[in-house]
């Protein structure tokens, strides 16, 4: 392979981890980070001192530097976007119009291409929310299920929106497209802002006999190591059954409630003698969010292989030596 990739956000979680196997495989990489939200740390610059990798920052909001990147990018990987709650609560007019305009910017790129072969579009798990609000959501859930827009006077919706709207523009820009939808990806360098690395911490700063607290203990999810999410990408770019195609991006079984998720934590920190004391679900935050990776499976070639306790073993290692002893800062 030499195709020429380009990836926004590439300096943070997905992007960098996807950066690295594209390499591997002999791709060409260009990287796009304005560094919102992606980081400048160790794992970035092992990267970028490889060959056939450099990186451009600019913002993706800039159309004239997106339009300045050139011509000659066979694949295109989409994943900037303003997500995060924090963002989606107090500004949710820019979230949704950022986003798409981002996506408005990237597109006009696509076109300008000399031999684009595929343009893949991060989409999210939250397209389901309005499904799952107002009507009776299949679980695990398919990539077919008609979507329904939430109620548009909350701000959480613009996040889930611009998505959705993401999506309708990428299947009508004239472009060849693969929509994928992301579903709790875990691994080196997420940041702190998930759940698995926020209970790494939490369990890191207390002592021994003490209580651990844990929201939505009996909400249910599935969750999918990074390199089994990566080698799902790949395989889509490679893939032309995937062309014009929307694919649900991750794991489909086992299904782990968030309290037997964080037994699992302590076992594998050595603080099996905390005890989880148990909160509220987190407002917003489905019961259950499973998705149907049969479509994706079958196109693909490929099921997710790492089991939950050895990707959190792999994904503990590194923020002990990175962040709670290396005093590092994980992608956000």
């Amino acid at each position: 392979m030499n195709n020429n990739v380009l990836i926004t956000g590439g300096a943070g979680f997905i992007g960098l981890h996807l950066a690295k196997r594209l390499l591997d495989q002999g791709y060409q990489v260009q990287l796009v980070d304005n560094f919102a939200r992606g980081v400048k740390d160790k794992d970035l610059d092992s990267v970028l001192n490889r060959h056939n990798i450099s990186i451009t920052d600019i913002s993706v909001l800039d159309e004239n530097s997106v339009l300045g990147l050139g011509d000659e990018y066979e694949i295109i990987f989409h994943l900037a976007a303003i997500i995060g709650v924090d963002h989606v609560m107090k500004r949710p007019y820019m979230v949704l119009y950022d986003n798409l305009r981002m996506l408005g910017n990237m597109i006009s790129l696509a076109k300008r291409q000399n031999n684009l072969l595929r343009f893949l579009f991060a989409s999210t798990s939250e397209v389901y929310a309005g499904t799952l609000q107002y009507f009776d959501l299949p679980l695990p859930t398919p990539e077919d299920i008609p979507l329904t827009i939430a109620d548009l006077s909350h701000p959480r919706t613009s996040y889930m929106l611009s998505k959705i709207c993401g999506e309708y523009m990428c299947k009508h820009a004239g472009i060849p497209y693969t929509i994928f939808r992301p579903h709790n990806i875990y691994g080196p360098r997420m940041g702190m802002s998930h759940v698995i690395p926020e209970l790494f911490r939490k369990a890191s700063d207390i002592s021994q006999d003490s209580d651990i607290e844990v929201y939505s203990v009996d909400h249910r999810r599935t969750f999918c190591y990074i390199e089994d999410a990566i080698e799902e990408l790949v395989r889509m770019v490679e893939s032309e059954q995937c062309i014009n195609q929307t694919l649900n991006l991750g794991n489909q079984s086992p299904e782990i409630e968030i309290g037997q998720l964080a037994k699992i934590i302590l076992k594998i920190m050595g603080k099996k003698n905390l005890r989880i004391k148990a909160l509220p679900g987190s407002p917003g935050s489905p019961v259950r969010r499973c998705p149907d990776m049969a479509k994706a499976n079958r196109v693909i070639g490929y099921e997710a292989k790492i089991d939950i306790e050895e990707g959190i073993a792999k994904t503990y290692s590194w923020y002990v030596e990175n962040i709670f002893e290396g005093h590092g800062v994980g992608a956000k």
